[in-house]
């Protein structure tokens, strides 16, 4: 196979998971602070555009856990990763169709991880730091991040009790600003460096680069440039479900969750977790809606996106092995994926255009969404 060829294959490929990263992942920064009415739609992705652009280049400790933990970069091509990214890709889009935050690490992820473990076997795959630092992450930041803002949403009510409500709306609407620019900031720094270590394990296993190397400034930029443009796009879908879909939001609960999601993200990325920004700031919203006397909690959205994470990682395994071996055939293999990529995500574009989400309609109530009064 031409090397040449299948390296640039796979960095293209990678920059367009990136690009759809931002702009699946924007609901997490922005979602309640749009909701609120903190910021005007067009405003808070611009903002956390810029915001994810500048967190992409504060760490790259989780960029190296990919690039060097993950997988046995001996014992992979740079088809399989190919295969994963594909993968990870067409999840992204029909989750962002159906309007579910689902988690774009753990499709990228899981895609690797299938496409590794069928072209290379499971000893390619190195299971104790999926556990340790993937799997057990995701099972108890979602649940860590949900007290901790249930706990802060409360004692901002118990605080407030006594003061107009309209003032202290008002003053938490302008917090908001603040707190969910730095979930912005978070989010570049923890999201902008899994696509980071996808490309740099790809120069690792071509050649390019030495075993151990981190991620050079090329690819850092590149990574935090794509990013932000995604994000400014706006997923208007999913921001639409984690603002309004999943629990009644006011300012105060909007402020708690987004300083909560803030500090678990920009801690985990700097200890090298490559958590999943969805479920962290899906946590602190479910804990925000339950901190609030008599606030709403649509449960049904929430199984749904449960269920969602739950087949995340097999359903983009089974995708990755398929489109790795596929990819791993030679030239051709790796232009019919193309194709049937290409194909996919123009599909699933024009199936969204029957009900378009976009900045003018985002705040518009969701009526089929049923919600359980707490």
């Amino acid at each position: 196979m031409d090397v040449s060829f299948i390296v640039l294959a796979v960095v293209i490929t990678a920059l367009v998971f990136d690009f759809t990263n931002g702009f699946h992942d924007t609901a997490n920064a922005m979602a309640t602070s749009i909701a609120t009415g903190a910021l005007k739609p067009r405003v808070a992705v611009a903002i956390s555009a810029v915001l994810n652009l500048c967190g992409a280049f504060l760490s790259t400790a989780v960029a190296k856990t990919i690039s060097g933990g993950l997988v046995d970069d001996t014992k992979i091509t740079p088809a399989v990763i190919f295969g994963g990214l594909v993968a990870a890709i067409v999840w992204n889009m029909l989750t962002w169709l159906v309007g579910l935050p689902s988690s774009s690490s753990h499709a990228l992820f899981g895609g690797l991880i299938g496409a590794v473990w069928i072209a290379a076997g499971a000893d390619a795959v190195h299971f104790s730091v999926l556990v340790s630092k993937i799997l057990l992450p995701a099972l108890t930041s979602p649940v860590l991040a949900g007290v901790v803002a249930l706990i802060g949403t409360y004692l901002v009510y118990k605080m407030t009790h006594s003061a107009a409500k309209k003032s202290v709306d008002a003053g938490f609407r302008f917090g908001q600003t603040i707190s969910a620019s730095v979930v912005s900031l978070a989010h570049g720094t923890s999201d902008g460096q899994k696509t980071m270590g996808i490309i740099t394990l790809l120069l690792i296993t071509s050649g390019h680069l030495s075993p151990g190397s981190g991620p050079p400034l090329w690819v850092i930029t590149a990574c935090a440039v794509v990013l932000a443009t995604g994000t400014y796009l706006g997923g208007w879908r999913i921001i639409r479900t984690m603002g309004h879909g999943l629990a009644e939001i006011e300012p105060p609960q909007g402020f708690a969750a987004e300083t909560t999601s803030s500090v678990v993200l920009l801690t985990s990325a700097h200890m090298g977790f490559p958590l999943s920004t969805t479920q962290v700031c899906t946590g602190s919203i479910l804990g925000a809606g339950l901190g609030r006397k008599l606030a709403q909690v649509r449960w049904t959205v929430a199984r749904r996106m449960v269920l969602a994470w739950a087949f995340t990682v097999p359903a983009a395994a089974t995708l990755g092995g398929l489109s790795g071996r596929v990819a791993d055939s030679g030239n051709g293999g790796v232009a019919v994926v193309c194709g049937a990529l290409v194909v996919a995500v123009l599909a699933i574009y024009t199936i969204s255009r029957r009900d378009v989400v976009s900045a003018a309609n985002v705040n518009h109530p969701v009526h089929r969404l049923p919600a359980l009064t707490v």
